[in-house]
């Protein structure tokens, strides 16, 4: 009897809807401050449309108040992956209402402030973004993509792809933050079979993150219309096929499978979706808050939505772009980018010669990047060619890999994170392991440095010791050798960027078997490729500000006035006469040009 009665005394389990509230709170209370969560009702207030007095957000409110431009076409991607996110923990219950409870969830997601109330176990959110863009739909997935490819081992990757997105760590968090245990249905439903981010779909979604990649807090989507028209819309395009193609083939595949999508974002693109958090944030700045109004009958000082004090990009490069600074910030601080580049050497400009580039750039004691980019070289053609590509081809190791990337793009960009000030080379390179290679268009790639070798960065000036000089990356230092005289090929590293010293043309080794040099082989192109290439532009950038200029230019300075100081203590002050007497003395000029001797 006292069993029974206990039985009938147990609560009732919570609904799904009982549950989805509870969170909502939880993480209100721990990841909002009473302003933000006062300005997110106010603005839910004021975009909500009702049915049956209850509020909530339609696809085209959300758009409009972001400031999404139409032009991307990606409202219908982000709305899906915010409906499939609002539905968060009980994620087969998606696509969900988008309700204030609901957005409270979505925001607290999308700007990584689950973290203050989830385990640390449950740190990632990569599995959660996937499956909010993927779909499952298992005649798009698995058969067009076994009928495109022809790969036999289709359904061995579906299976690995199907046990990486069980048992999401993040849905299993919240409920244990809940105190709730998840029932075996719950479990099932973690699997998802097929899964696939079409490709079309993930290019819209990549050109918004590019777009929001540099924005502050309570910044405005709209504030650099220049970027979705013309030029900037045709560099955003361009920055955003060349990151889909490190994921996808669309000649192989039609979408971006969970294991693909897993790897190359935590090799190439750690920072992608950094931007999603100031863009969820703009919910939580509300006009109704500006607290410098006018006095009564007065306008509103627009004070709530400031505009960047300055552009992005300060300068301009041939090379260099808005979207450009973007793609790189998907892997560098955005810190060390957006408002801080100073272009320092532009060959275009400046002359395409290594005299010009350590005249511009030496002396810069922040972290520099280099960009060049230019065209393929084939061998059919540009080999025999008149000019100097045929010396060029003949200073190359032999051996030839086949190229980097599939498809008819003829250009190539290239990059370097250099993190100290340049030096010239001698007998060791210059650099650390915080040096990064890599390549921008036609795909997106990465290639850390290594502790193999420390042949990290070399600047190598033409010398009548030397065979062969110029601006290498991961290459041995040339050696003043009698060997290395007689030597007509360029020793290239395993992994390496070489520019010869007219920059004229460019050489990308990857030799995958070697394992990598004084750089790691690629994460996401597991064989080995070469390209070489004539160079069209070669760019150095300098990280910094106003403070890093002035630096360079003092020192630049003091160099100019201690050369002009040995000028004067050498040859005199002017005298002619006396100068000449000097330069006797000295054993230069006159009886005594052979002299010297006390003999």
């Amino acid at each position: 009897m006292g069993q029974v009665l206990s039985e009938e005394e147990k609560p009732a389990p919570l609904s799904h809807e009982e549950l989805v509230k509870e969170l909502a709170n939880i993480f209100a209370d721990k990841c909002f401050t009473s302003l933000e969560l006062y300005s997110l009702k106010q603005v839910f207030k004021s975009l909500a449309h009702h049915e049956q007095r209850v509020g909530y957000l339609k696809e085209g409110t959300i758009a409009t108040y972001l400031n999404v431009p139409d032009i991307l076409g990606v409202s219908p991607v982000l709305f899906r992956m915010v409906t499939y996110i609002a539905a968060f923990p009980f994620l087969e219950d998606a696509p969900a209402f988008l309700g204030l409870q609901q957005m409270v969830i979505v925001i607290t997601l999308m700007t990584d402030r689950y973290r203050r109330v989830l385990s640390k176990d449950a740190a990632d959110k990569t599995k959660l973004l996937f499956k909010s863009l993927a779909v499952y739909d298992r005649k798009l997935s698995r058969p067009a993509a076994d009928m495109l490819s022809g790969l036999t081992n289709a359904r061995e990757q579906a299976g690995n792809d199907r046990q990486a997105l069980d048992n999401d760590e993040l849905v299993l968090a919240a409920f244990d933050a809940l105190g709730h245990v998840i029932p075996d249905k719950q479990q099932n439903m973690l699997a998802t079979h097929e899964a696939m981010i079409p490709g079309d779909n993930f290019r819209k979604f990549i050109m918004l993150l590019l777009l929001v990649a540099p924005l502050d807090p309570q910044g405005r989507l709209d504030s650099d219309p220049n970027r979705v028209t013309g030029a900037g819309l045709q560099c955003l395009r361009t920055a955003a096929e060349s990151i889909l193609a490190a994921f996808l083939d669309v000649e192989q595949k039609p979408g971006v499978e969970y294991l693909r999508f897993s790897k190359v974002i935590a090799s190439c693109l750690p920072f992608l979706f950094r931007g999603l958090t100031p863009l969820f944030e703009y919910f939580l700045f509300s006009e109704e808050l500006d607290f410098h109004k006018g006095k009564k009958g007065t306008s509103r000082s627009p004070t709530m939505f400031p505009k960047p004090e300055q552009p992005i990009l300060q300068d301009t490069g041939s090379i260099m772009n808005a979207s450009i600074l973007s793609q790189m910030s998907f892997f560098l601080p955005g810190n060390l980018l957006f408002r801080r580049l100073r272009l320092l050497y532009a060959g275009d400009e400046d002359g395409f010669s290594m005299g010009s580039f350590e005249a511009k750039v030496f002396k810069w004691k922040a972290p520099t990047i280099l960009l060049v980019c230019g065209t393929r070289l084939r061998d059919d053609s540009d080999h025999h060619s008149n000019g100097s590509a045929p010396a060029f081809w003949a200073s190359l190791p032999p051996r030839r890999f086949p190229r980097g990337s599939s498809g008819e793009a003829e250009r190539l960009t290239f990059g370097v994170y250099v993190p100290e000030p340049w030096k010239l080379t001698h007998r060791e390179c210059f650099g650390g392991e915080d040096t990064i290679l890599f390549q921008l268009e036609p795909i997106h790639d990465l290639f850390r440095a290594s502790s193999l070798n420390k042949d990290y960065i070399s600047f190598a000036r033409p010398s009548a010791s030397l065979s062969h000089a110029g601006v290498s990356f991961g290459c041995p230092p040339p050696r003043p050798s009698q060997a290395y005289r007689r030597s007509s090929i360029i020793a290239l590293g395993p992994v390496s960027l070489m520019l010869d010293s007219s920059f004229e043309f460019g050489c990308f080794t990857h030799d995958y078997a070697s394992k990598g040099g004084a750089f790691h082989t690629s994460m996401i192109r597991e064989y080995d490729f070469q390209e070489r290439f004539e160079i069209g532009s070669v760019e150095v950038w300098g990280c910094g500000g106003d403070e890093e200029a002035k630096d360079q230019a003092e020192r630049w300075a003091w160099e100019a006035r201690e050369a002009e100081a040995r000028r004067r203590i050498n040859l005199g002050t002017g005298d002619i006469e006396a100068d000449r007497a000097l330069l006797e003395m000295a054993g230069l000029v006159g009886s005594n040009r052979n002299g010297g001797s006390m003999a």
